[in-house]
């Protein structure tokens, strides 16, 4: 095959050598490759032997929308067909050529993809799964993808936060040492049964709110839709240590109270992914880095200790997330300062019925700082648990701030966010 020279992705005309090849015996192996290298007009020679191809040529190119141009015998015997590549055959977009990513330590990193092959500012739905920087055939079906803009979707960094994510994955059985667990007081074995009942609930919503958006988005900006995959990963593995842990040593699972169904049933009912965005991994996974923190202090025993530590850097992944997704889009849309208190207000508007924290879990995080039931204990873990109240709120305030709001509005979105933390 004569190719086009390297550095360019298509060709006015090339030539292939079919031998005695038939058309359906392997010559279009040869064939359509070559055409591919054409801009829309060019021409492909394709030197034969077959004689078939004089009829078989020909019919292939009217059905492939391709003209065929003419046959000529040569001095030595073979015949020379020319083929003229159609307009309504070219695919959509450039053919990458000369694209080589950095080897780094052995790991070549989505990064580098990125920075490669960058995101377009919109996406067409007729591209389908086509990855980003695919030729796209003409004629192909409209896709149901709805987040089509980069600016809505895609912060710069979230593919190094993908590279992070995959490099940051622990197995529960082996990285947890289960067997430090030892058997509690039966009012601490219930308190912390019941606090790892809410983590599991709580965690579940976190589960299920990104899997509603992963669908919508375009695979131009597939980067984002592999850190939800890795973030659903994360609380998947969430789920099951926090369930292990409250059965482990017969504290079973606890209560799921009214007002924990209620923050959650509101996360799940959000159909913006911006404010979903904001609403669970920024306000609520944040809270939760302070809770998680917390159980981390006062853990019983050591597997208790570590499956939170490893929980929480999990999760202040997807907070990053969330304050990168949040100020990018803030950053290109200034009325949707507006928009995201609003739909805060608006949460805060269907719990107001709710009460505080869950009285449950309340006394269950007491108890937990407590370790004991003797009074004085009591008092320290009932301290320790308001105290995490207003660590949870400045750090609430700090991360809205980081987010690009006002002290004032930060300040107000903390205040309104759900007593049921996330």
């Amino acid at each position: 095959m004569t190719a086009p020279s390297p550095g360019s992705e298509t060709a006015s005309a090339v030539a292939v050598d079919g031998g005695d090849l038939p058309l359906g015996g392997g010559l279009l192996a040869l064939v359509r490759p070559a055409l591919d290298l054409l801009e829309a007009g060019g021409v492909l020679a394709v030197i034969s032997t077959a004689s078939s191809l004089e009829e078989d040529l020909p019919s292939w190119c009217r059905a492939e929308r391709h003209a065929y141009l003419s046959r000529e015998g040569l001095p030595d015997g073979r015949t020379r067909h020319l083929l003229e590549r159609g307009r309504l055959s070219v695919a959509a977009g450039e053919r990458e050529y000369g694209i080589e990513l950095p080897n780094r330590g052995g790991r070549v990193l989505s990064a580098d993809m990125l920075a490669a092959v960058p995101m377009p500012e919109r996406a067409g739905s007729s591209t389908g799964f086509a990855p980003r920087g695919a030729q796209v055939e003409p004629g192909g079906p409209q896709y149901p993808f709805s987040l089509l803009e980069r600016d809505r979707v895609a912060p710069p960094d979230v593919a190094q936060l993908y590279d992070q994510a995959v490099a940051s994955q622990w197995d529960a059985q082996r990285d947890v040492p289960w067997d430090t667990i030892r058997p509690l007081a039966p009012v601490l074995e219930r308190a912390l049964g019941q606090i790892m009942t809410f983590l599991a609930e709580n965690e579940l919503s976190a589960l299920y709110v990104p899997a509603r958006f992963l669908p919508r988005i375009h695979p131009y900006y597939a980067e984002v839709a592999m850190f939800l995959a890795s973030q659903l990963a994360d609380e998947a593995r969430h789920i099951d240590v926090f369930l292990k842990r409250a059965r482990a040593a017969g504290g079973g699972v606890g209560v799921s109270s009214v007002t924990t169904a209620q923050s959650l049933l509101s996360l799940l009912e959000l159909e913006d992914f911006t404010e979903a965005a904001f609403l669970l991994s920024v306000l609520g996974e944040g809270t939760f880095l302070d809770l998680l923190r917390y159980i981390e202090r006062y853990a019983p025993d050591e597997a208790t200790a570590e499956l939170t530590r490893r929980a929480r850097l999990d999760e202040a992944r997807h907070v990053h997330f969330g304050l990168a997704h949040t100020r990018h889009a803030l950053g290109h849309d200034a009325g949707l300062y507006q928009r995201l208190e609003a739909a805060v207000r608006r949460r805060a508007a269907t719990l107001h019925t709710a009460g505080g924290v869950p009285a449950h879990l309340q006394d269950s995080l007491t108890m937990l700082a407590a370790g004991s039931a003797e009074p004085k204990a009591v008092a320290r873990g009932h301290e320790a648990f308001r105290e995490l109240l207003d660590t949870m709120h400045e750090q609430r305030i700090k991360r809205v701030l980081n987010a690009g709001f006002t002290q004032e509005q930060a300040e107000t979105i903390s205040g309104l966010h759900t007593p049921n933390f996330m």
